[in-house]
């Protein structure tokens, strides 16, 4: 039995693999469609989606996937109605394998899954504030204990700090070559883990001594943005609608989210932040912050941080918001910026 299914999953994969991608190959018999003319859906509607036979060819089944996931198959009928509960949103495909005269054919269609709630708004209170280098062109913030770890950015400038958030002073700092610019981080099983951005390499360091132990590369991802991890796995951004989600010993890129509204698929996020069983990720060079289911890519709530920059010493380097870090053992959340001279302590509010 456990034969039979690894060589079903070993046919499915060639299936899936080779659709479309053959230019030797010919031309299906069959295609897929909606039922209905859009392809744009919502989490919990219902989809038909109907094989196209223009030969009248003999069908003897049709399979239907969701990432390798059976949905369903049809024998008298070549239409399946499919509930839109798939655990992730975004721009997604639903593959079908058409049995047909002794011979199976792969076919594919793609469609948009948004949220069916639009984010709850939240706005924010300053709790205290902290000095911050000002200097430092944050990417990357994380709490270990009560100690602040930060990765900055810049070609030539870009460093690895251990630092005192309450008063601003740099315990250590590791200086980045001149080649590389310094992107998110974050801390698991005793090492820290830093990106690069268009590198396509990340560094691990020892946690306790800041001695650099390692590096890994990207997979499929070309830039590394924003980094945090949920204790097991890591979630990483890079500019495009996806937050790809790594292998916590290997951190191979195996899949990925799409943080998606009840309108649009979000781009553009960047420095991340594990809080409470949530992403949060501010959008580079806007002033929110969203708050995302990591399972599903759901953008459930949206935080206003607008006029902080304004708090901050203004100069001409000063930079946009980019910096969230959660305490976990205090449970207060901290933001700052690019070249901004003061972390701010906040109280996240419903609006």
């Amino acid at each position: 039995m456990k034969k039979a299914k690894l060589l079903l999953l070993f046919i499915l994969n060639l299936l899936f693999i080779s659709c479309g991608s053959n230019p030797d190959k010919n031309k299906s018999d069959f295609s897929l469609s909606f039922v209905s003319s859009k392809a744009e859906f919502k989490l919990g509607e219902t989809v038909k989606i109907s094989v196209q036979n223009p030969k009248n060819k003999k069908i003897d089944s049709t399979s239907f996937y969701f990432e390798r996931e059976l949905l369903g198959t049809t024998t008298s009928t070549s239409e399946l109605e499919i509930p839109l509960n798939f655990e992730k949103l975004g721009n997604q495909k639903i593959n079908a394998i058409v049995f047909s005269e002794g011979a199976a054919d792969s076919l594919q269609i793609d469609l948009k899954i948004f949220n069916s709630k639009a984010p709850e708004i939240y706005t924010y209170k300053i709790i205290n504030t902290y000095p911050h280098d000002i200097a430092a062109y944050t990417q990357g913030l994380e709490f270990f204990k009560d100690t602040l770890y930060e990765s900055t950015g810049q070609y030539g400038t870009s460093s690895l700090r251990k630092t005192n958030f309450e008063t601003g002073e740099v315990f250590e700092k590791v200086e980045l070559s001149d080649q590389y610019f310094g992107e998110g981080l974050s801390i698991l099983n005793g090492n820290i883990y830093q990106l690069t951005w268009k590198e396509g390499e990340g560094f691990i360091y020892n946690l306790k001594d800041l001695k650099k132990t390692g590096s890994f590369n990207f997979n499929e991802s070309k830039e590394g943005w924003g980094l945090c991890n949920d204790g097991k796995q890591f979630y990483k951004s890079d500019g495009t609608e996806k937050i790809w989600i790594l292998n916590g010993e290997t951190l191979a890129e195996e899949t990925f989210i799409q943080p998606t509204t009840n309108r649009s698929i979000s781009t553009q996020l960047n420095e991340l932040e594990w809080v409470e069983g949530k992403i949060y990720a501010n959008t580079y060079q806007k002033d929110g912050v969203a708050i995302i289911n990591p399972k599903n890519g759901a953008i459930e709530g949206i935080i206003n941080f607008k006029g902080l920059r304004d708090k901050v010493t203004q100069h001409p380097k000063l930079d946009v918001l980019n910096g969230i870090a959660y305490n976990p053992n205090t449970q207060k959340l901290y933001v700052t910026g690019k070249n901004w001279d003061k972390l701010f302590e906040v109280e996240i509010v419903e609006k």
